[in-house]
């Protein structure tokens, strides 16, 4: 006869009490199948298994009355069939309060910066509600970045969802880290970097020039890197939400939180569907994508308090705008920042496409008539030049009448005018970064259209801060032979 199993079931929670445990009844790659006898765990529970306890899994369904099935937010190796579980009893939790700032977090709260354990902080579960309608604020109020092209044509809202889609490469990263940059010294308010599946480089090199910057004592980031389980990665925008709410709500300040890239959300939770057995909707997307995004981006919003003003990064699949995930995420943004390939490929940075991009907040009751028939102007210089570039490409320049030559002189003048240097890119381009108040923005484009500088050659416009520097630039590029 053999001799009996040994018990695996975990010591009770507390002395006299004895904790709800199950036992795994399957592992399919990160979905595990629990059984519980007593007392079925809720949605959201968090379970622990494994010898310490070390593997965390998120109850996402009741299958029957004794089984659960939810998904790792950590790697499953080592978990096998009846092995105990143990019910936490609550959901997943993120850290909040003043001992963040300044740290780096995984999806569980544990500091990932090689610092001590924080203090000070309290816990609140990733589950919220977002702010009823009756709290909202409805005052719209324009959010400098002091980048040209953005600030004159497509002006972010304070407290409102912006969005930069670009396929891969074009420069996403490298346009939200510059916003950091800019902004987070020109304000009082906290800033909040949530990185979703993104590389571990990125993050490393970020919390570095923070520190250099010596801005991180105002700033939390948050990291579920690509090599991490989704479920993991699913949660993460969940718990940067819930610290971005704490400073809003209970320290009534302002949050800029920056989320790169939320294209991931949507992947990891394509993911998840995927292993939980849900049937796939168009693309092979999850068919709950539209209330998922919407569970995290409603949460971003602007009161009476205060305001999460949020700047995300989207990775556009194959360039193709039509993909659902594209097509979802334009819904909930009150600005849309289109990066071009084939700008990025003419050496025009930022590469944004002026013409694909656009903002609510560009409006004459919101920026002002000057700005508003300026930046209708300068659209339509540039639409006309798109149309007139065919035309030249086949029969040349020469056989355009001169009203349309002096058009596409003034265009090409302006895209030159909107590139701009990056304090992030200094290291690689030599280029010392510029930051460009609006007024001066606004002035240049004015000028240029005015044909102020038509004698000027192109290249004297290009990669300036104001435009009182394409004269200077122009005299020494005279000079150089």
């Amino acid at each position: 006869m053999s001799a009996p199993e040994p018990d695996r079931r975990p010591p009770p929670a507390n002395p006299g009490e004895s904790a709800n445990t199950g036992l795994v009844v399957a592992v399919r790659g990160s979905v595990v199948d629990v059984s519980f006898e007593t007392r079925l765990p809720s949605i959201h529970t968090v379970l622990r298994a494994g010898p310490q306890r070390q593997i965390v899994i998120e109850v996402l369904a009741q299958r029957d009355a004794h089984q659960v099935r939810g998904i790792a937010l950590t790697p499953t190796q080592g978990l096998a069939r009846g092995m105990v579980v143990e019910d936490t009893g609550g959901p997943l939790k993120a850290p909040v309060g003043e001992g963040i700032l300044g740290r780096m977090f995984d999806v569980f709260g544990n500091a990932i910066d090689c610092q001590p354990t924080p203090t000070r902080i309290q816990w609140r579960c990733v589950h919220q509600a977002p702010p009823p309608l009756a709290r909202r604020s409805t005052k719209s109020e324009v959010f400098a970045t002091g980048i040209k092209v953005i600030d004159v044509l497509m002006p972010l809202e304070r407290g409102g969802k912006a969005g930069l889609f670009g396929g891969a490469g074009v420069g996403k990263t490298v346009l939200l880290t510059e916003m950091i940059h800019n902004m987070i010294g020109h304000q009082d308010g906290v800033s909040l970097f949530c990185g979703i599946g993104e590389r571990c480089r990125e993050g490393e090199e970020l919390y570095r020039e923070m520190k250099d910057a010596g801005v991180l004592p105002n700033m939390v980031m948050v990291f579920a890197q690509m090599n991490e389980p989704p479920g993991s990665r699913f949660r993460i925008g969940h718990a940067a939400l819930t610290m971005a709410e704490y400073f809003r709500d209970d320290e009534h300040r302002d949050v800029l939180l920056l989320i790169d890239n939320i294209f991931r959300f949507i992947q990891a939770g394509m993911e998840v569907s995927g292993l939980m057995g849900q049937m796939p909707s168009r693309l092979g997307y999850q068919p709950t994508m539209g209330t998922e995004l919407a569970g995290l981006e409603e949460r971003i919003a602007n009161t009476a308090t205060g305001a999460i003003t949020s700047i995300q990064a989207v990775y556009v699949p194959a360039d193709d705008f039509t993909d659902p995930a594209a097509v979802h995420t334009f819904s909930h943004l009150s600005a849309s920042i289109v990066l071009s390939r084939k700008r990025a490929s003419e050496g025009l940075f930022p590469a944004i496409d002026p013409l694909q991009s656009s903002s609510k907040m560009v409006t004459p009751g919101i920026v002002g008539e000057r700005h508003y028939a300026l930046a209708r102007d300068i659209r339509r210089t540039l639409a006309q030049y798109a149309e007139l570039k065919d035309i030249i490409a086949m029969l040349g320049l020469e056989q355009l009448t001169p009203a349309d030559r002096n058009l596409v002189a003034r265009a090409r003048r302006l895209e030159r005018f909107l590139t701009q240097p990056f304090f992030t890119t200094e290291q690689f381009t030599g280029l010392s970064g510029k930051l460009v108040s609006l007024e001066d923005a606004l002035d240049g484009c004015e000028r240029i259209l005015n044909d102020e500088f038509k004698d000027l050659p192109e290249a004297a416009l290009y990669m300036i801060g104001s435009v009182n520097e394409a004269k200077a630039k122009a005299k020494l590029q005279e000079k150089t032979p």
